[in-house]
């Protein structure tokens, strides 16, 4: 059985995510903060192990990677778990920058640290990385400075690893525009209702998964369309 471990997964896509490879017959190491949402999302799932805390903090990543020892493989790693910064966001000149070192501790570092204690797992199975972007990484939307900025790094980040490690599928996927809480967080007070909700996305991603396309940057909307195309 392929083990697929999903940080931010209580909520919105890395909950979605988490449902649809459960009930594909993954078994899946779960993560996110909350515990109580964190259950809940994996209420169902057949083979879940839920493990509830921080990805900026070290003891929580090193109980992660206990948890794949404990599976013996990991066959996907799906850095999901994001932090916005503040709302309303703010441009960059004004920007806390202790703030901002927090969405980068968690959009950037964290990952990378969970890549660092999986990795030889990852290799073994020679698995599938798909780290989580935005397409506030290409454009420059104003006030998505700090969030943004954390996104393209982490997608260069991607790329060089994909280049770094060429035994692995390693992958930045773009889910686009979604009706989730941290949208709505970006954006206080606006109805949102019109986007779309992020079960929507789960196929595309799954394509993803399931073809192993050559490693690099994808967007949700290019497998709706055309495939893969590359």
């Amino acid at each position: 059985m392929p083990v697929a471990l999903v940080t931010g997964a209580s909520r919105g896509l890395g909950a979605a995510i988490a449902a649809a490879l459960g009930g594909a017959g993954w078994s899946l190491i779960l993560d996110a903060r909350n515990a109580s949402m964190l259950r809940a999302a994996a209420d169902g799932l057949a083979d879940a192990s839920v493990i509830a805390g921080d990805v900026t903090d070290p003891a929580h990543v090193r109980r992660l990677s206990e948890a794949v020892r404990d599976h013996g493989r990991l066959d996907l790693l799906v850095n999901n778990a994001s932090h916005l910064g503040p709302s309303p966001q703010p441009g960059l000149a004004d920007y806390p920058l202790d703030e901002l070192r927090q969405v980068y501790e968690t959009n950037l570092l964290a990952p990378l640290r969970i890549i660092q204690v999986t990795l030889p797992w990852l290799l073994a199975a020679e698995g599938m990385i798909v780290n989580v972007s935005s397409d506030a990484a290409v454009e420059a939307y104003e006030g998505w400075g700090g969030y943004g900025s954390s996104k393209a790094a982490l997608d260069h980040l991607t790329r060089i690893l994909g280049e770094e490690q060429p035994t692995l599928k390693v992958y930045a996927f773009d889910p686009g525009d979604m009706r989730t809480a941290m949208h709505q967080q970006a954006f206080p007070g606006e109805d949102i209702s019109d986007r779309p909700e992020p079960e929507s996305v789960v196929p595309r991603f799954l394509q993803l998964v399931e073809q192993r396309p050559p490693r690099g940057r994808y967007r949700a909307a290019e497998f709706a369309s055309a495939g893969t195309g590359r």
